[in-house]
């Protein structure tokens, strides 16, 4: 059993290590991390799985990003230790996380990763939404949290203006 919470800064540097062992060296250096710079992470949205010991399982973030003149969630990243996968808590997480994003009125979430993974959880590949180079566009997918989110929706994704954040 895990319990899902809000990530606090307290929590930060333990999620940073959790990210650095599940991903690649040099992570920061793609093109979604430009995207991230200088903004905040969604609060109430960014959540730690803990188990019964208090030990961290998972984390999954969310960003705010524009797609041409809207607003989007970018999400991600998302990450489970590899001792905990295969244990359905990356489902947990992003089903969570995309209740939570839906509760704070948030349309559209996108993410840049693997279909065939994504697709149980609704997101669909987005035409038209370009994220910045190098990315490849089979790989940027969206959901839609209310209807029609991402009808008209497109353009480059950019960071958020700061006062819009």
């Amino acid at each position: 059993m895990f319990e899902l919470t809000p990530e606090t800064v307290d929590d930060w540097w333990e999620v940073e290590a959790l990210y650095d062992l599940c991903f690649a060296p040099g992570r920061e250096a793609l093109s979604s991390y430009r995207l991230r710079d200088g903004v905040a992470p969604v609060p109430g949205l960014c959540l730690v799985a803990r188990d019964p010991g208090g030990i961290l399982a998972g984390a999954i973030r969310f960003w705010p990003v524009m797609v041409g003149t809207a607003r989007a969630l970018l999400l991600g990243p998302v990450a489970v230790h590899p001792t905990r996968q295969g244990e359905g808590l990356g489902g947990l997480l992003i089903h969570g996380s995309l209740e939570k994003a839906r509760e704070q009125g948030w349309p559209r979430v996108m993410l840049v990763g693997d279909a065939p993974y994504y697709a149980r959880f609704g997101f669909e590949r987005l035409d038209g939404v370009e994220m910045p180079p190098p990315t490849n566009p089979d790989r940027v997918l969206g959901i839609a949290l209310g209807p029609a989110a991402w009808q008209g929706v497109r353009g480059p994704v950019t960071k958020v203006p700061p006062e819009a954040s």
